[in-house]
């Protein structure tokens, strides 16, 4: 299992994952999740995985053959993020339909999904997550956010902080918190942790951060979150035992 999460705000876009990939308890290894198949100036293109490693690792590889090979459709001259969606969707259906049927003999799942996140020259910045199936979504001004993976641990904190006007490092920073609070809860998400913003319009990846396993940032990050919730635990008041319903006629909706 993996997390990886985008985030699109109306000045730009942040992409993060984390790095581990489990065969089981016994085996645990260390993968990249997070691409960047960028042509700066013209286009920002980045992709993250999460699911059957051999079957992403399928599609990225087939991804950096057409472009080595300078295909007639290749990932630098698609017009539209649209567009470059719909081709990886077909990559991806491509290598599942040519392992599927093989890996379902041993009883291996062949599910994963993608995010793709960036902007050409001209455009938006969008950001997608692409099914297993190879169909897609995109995030939109009310829901800035898509996550695959272990997602459950890392959404609290992006529901309640962010929206699409948050400011770009706060998003980069909510990122961060998120997938710490995934690795804290879930031994199948862990570091190195890679995390990008993208500055809309720059057309070019200015802010890069890898944080390894022991990272001393990393592990000040995580202390200063945990005080922080402490903190604000502490000035929650207590529960009021005597409260009776009839007491508050009126409702307040909380969404």
């Amino acid at each position: 299992m993996t997390y990886c999460l985008g985030i699109i705000t109306n000045d730009g876009l942040v992409m993060a994952a984390d790095s581990r990939t489990n065969a089981g308890v016994d085996y645990i290894s260390t993968y990249q999740k997070l691409f960047d198949f960028s042509h700066p100036g013209e286009r920002v293109l980045l992709l993250c995985s999460a699911g059957n490693l051999s079957v992403t690792q399928g599609v990225v590889s087939e991804l950096e053959k057409d472009l080595k090979v300078q295909e007639d459709t290749n990932l630098h001259n698609i017009t539209s993020m649209y567009e470059v969606a719909r081709y990886i969707g077909g990559k991806l259906r491509k290598i599942q339909e040519y392992d599927e049927v093989w890996l379902k003999k041993d009883g291996i799942e062949a599910q994963c999904s993608l995010l793709l996140g960036g902007q050409i020259q001209g455009q938006n910045p969008e950001l997608f997550l692409i099914y297993s199936q190879g169909n897609f979504i995109h995030a939109t001004s009310d829901t800035p956010f898509l996550q695959i993976g272990e997602t459950k641990y890392g959404k609290p904190i992006l529901d309640r902080t962010l929206s699409y006007n948050t400011n770009l490092e706060s998003a980069a920073k909510c990122a961060l918190l998120s997938i710490d609070s995934t690795m804290k809860s879930n031994i199948s998400v862990g570091p190195p942790i890679n995390l990008i913003m993208y500055e809309k319009d720059s057309l070019a990846i200015k802010h890069r951060l890898r944080l390894r396993l022991g990272d001393p940032y990393l592990a000040k990050i995580r202390q200063l979150w945990e005080e922080s919730l402490k903190q604000a635990f502490d000035c929650i008041p207590h529960i009021n035992w005597q409260h009776r319903e009839d007491d508050s006629p009126e409702n307040i909706l909380i969404d």
